[in-house]
């Protein structure tokens, strides 16, 4: 891949947008008990480049599939307990850059019941695939 986001290039955005799951996750004591799970909302965003022959962009070869990243969230109501929402965002986060047509990805974790004055609280990254060399 050349320069992220080339202004020569078409590219495409891969989207899970508002996925429902449950984790049992949080640093404070309240958050700390194992029958009651923190329902969380989940948003992946998956960028790449588009090939450069229009016919190709929606071909079996070229689809970066989600389903990985879809299923690992769906694992989360039975990991044990992890104390930061961060460690599940950059776990998402492998996943997407597995995939060496990945040029970035955001993922945000987000705890929509955590606090009365918010619509949510939690953490989103935005990371690019590290320059080869």
């Amino acid at each position: 891949m050349q320069g992220l986001w080339d202004a020569g290039r078409s590219y495409q955005r891969i989207v899970l947008k508002d996925v429902q799951t449950e984790a049992h996750i949080g640093l404070h004591p309240w958050e700390q008990h194992p029958e009651r799970p923190t329902r969380l909302l989940v948003n992946v965003e998956i960028f790449a480049p588009l090939p450069d022959a229009p016919g190709e962009a929606a071909s079996p070869a070229t689809i970066i599939d989600y389903d990985t990243v879809r299923t690992a969230i769906r694992a989360w109501p039975a990991r044990p307990h992890t104390p930061l929402l961060e460690t599940l965002a950059e776990e998402l986060v492998g996943l997407c850059l597995a995939d060496p047509r990945v040029g970035a990805c955001r993922v945000s974790v987000m705890k929509p019941d955590i606090f009365n004055d918010a619509a949510a609280a939690g953490v989103e990254f935005y990371r690019v695939r590290p320059a080869a060399g």
